[in-house]
């Protein structure tokens, strides 16, 4: 962790702390004086705080939905299915028996809940999941169908068993204040669970949805003080969360944004590579043909100069190119090796899994860490073969680049320029980069890439 992610999570962790100070001394007040968990019968309030739940849960799912469909993470795919899931159950068992007239009955409130509990599972879960899903838009299809038809599924289930329920009214049934403590005890696992992968990859989205996820806990720890559902009562807690999927409304929002912002990245590098390719490129093969018809000693500098001019806008077209989706990454870092490979004082091998994703941003920085790694590995390691390995290990994706050349003692020899360039590539993706050399033993850089 870079220190200033180190400072943006100290201050993130003790705003936690004391918003969940303030939270649990509101909490400890609500439980010691009884009169405040009164329930307020309110049935217009009570529709439209449910409406406004169902509406934010809903659009929120959307945007989990629409990063999903970007980044293709099994993470955003359980936040889609899961608030999906809450905003359904919601209209299902809260709005719609309201609007045909009349109150939320047995069967609706336990299919309600058990919808809920279902949904908040899900999102607890979706912290602790890594990796992608390559069919996207069929998985999230086939998931949005399965998760109504289980909607149906529990509200027959329970209107079937409905006789052996108890009813859900003042009388705090025990089954209900479980099914409510379970509900807070998933919505503090969701907390941290988004803790710990902020602290680990320092996105912001993971500092949104716990501090989400903390209001949720406490929505919830007030509902099991004042465990009453109906289409009437409104109590603290509704207010709590409401307040929770507001800010998950911000947190996503601005999760697509940067989305939004990297593709509008790419498109900048590829109009970059198509000046150079029609402006610059251009420009240097003519001086390069020109400076051919020359000679003597001048000459052959300008010849030199001309053609390592041309040699490095290739590279930045094939990098810009490869970044911006419009060229495949792999065929991209084939031909560069091709390049530096053709006068065959080193021969380098290539293996890149086809299975794997790498984010725009993260194909422009792996083709310069490879490129760099090259450069260094030709200039200093005296090596007649190196190694280019990008693919999977376990839960992690790795760059790897491999020679036998030299090598060096890194305790006794000053990093040079190249190796802080890529240590400064790989952190700007929030990738760990550590080099392994020995004297006589060749060199070894890796790059572990963000989750």
């Amino acid at each position: 962790m870079r220190h200033e992610e180190r400072d943006a999570y100290s201050a993130w962790l003790w705003g936690e702390l004391l918003l969940l100070g303030l939270l649990g001394a509101a909490l400890a007040l609500f439980v010691t004086y009884p009169s405040l968990r009164d329930a307020f019968e309110l049935p217009q309030l009570r529709l439209v705080l449910d409406t406004s739940v169902t509406i934010a849960a809903a659009i929120v799912a959307t945007l989990a939905g629409v990063r999903f469909s970007v980044e293709g993470r099994r993470l955003d795919f359980l936040l889609c299915c899961g608030f999906f899931l809450a905003a359904a159950s919601t209209f299902a068992f809260s709005i719609v028996p309201a609007f045909q007239g009349g109150t939320v009955g047995k069967d609706e409130a336990w299919s309600g809940i058990a919808g809920k509990l279902l949904a908040t599972g899900l999102i607890a879960a979706a912290p602790f999941t890594r990796g992608r899903i390559a069919s996207r838009k069929s998985a999230l299809r086939w998931s949005i169908a399965f998760l109504v038809c289980l909607e149906l599924g529990m509200w027959l289930i329970v209107k079937a068993a409905s006789s052996g329920t108890p009813a859900l009214t003042n009388d705090q049934p025990l089954l209900l204040i479980v099914s409510l403590a379970l509900q807070a005890f998933l919505s503090l696992v969701a907390l941290v669970g988004f803790g710990l992968r902020y602290r680990a990859y320092g996105d912001d989205l993971y500092r949104w949805l716990a501090l989400a996820a903390t209001l949720a806990l406490f929505a919830e720890l007030h509902y099991v003080f004042t465990p009453v559902v109906s289409s009437s009562f409104v109590s603290q807690g509704d207010f709590l969360r409401l307040m929770s999927y507001g800010v998950l409304m911000a947190g996503v929002w601005r999760a697509i944004r940067f989305a939004e912002f990297g593709r509008a990245v790419a498109e900048e590098r590829a109009r970059v590579a198509r000046e150079i390719h029609d402006g610059l490129a251009q420009y240097l093969f003519a001086v390069s043909t020109h400076a051919s018809m020359l000679e003597g000693e001048t000459a052959d500098r300008i010849k030199e100069a001309a053609a390592a001019a041309q040699q490095e806008a290739r590279f930045a077209i094939l990098a810009l190119s490869s970044a911006s989706g419009t060229a495949p990454f792999d065929a991209a870092l084939r031909r560069y090796i091709d390049f530096i490979t053709a006068d065959g004082v080193l021969e380098v091998e290539l293996d890149v899994d086809p299975a794997l994703s790498l984010a725009p941003d993260e194909q422009i920085e792996v083709f310069r860490i490879v490129q760099e790694g090259l450069a260094n590995v030709r200039k200093h390691a005296g090596a007649a073969r190196a190694e280019v390995v990008i693919a999977s290990r376990g839960t992690d994706r790795v760059v790897l680049v491999t020679d036998d050349g030299l090598g060096f003692d890194g305790a006794t020899d000053p990093a040079g320029q190249g190796l802080k360039n890529l240590r400064a590539r790989a952190s700007a993706i929030g990738g760990a980069f550590t080099l392994r050399s020995a004297p006589g033993h060749g060199t070894a850089l890796e790059v572990v890439l963000r989750a």
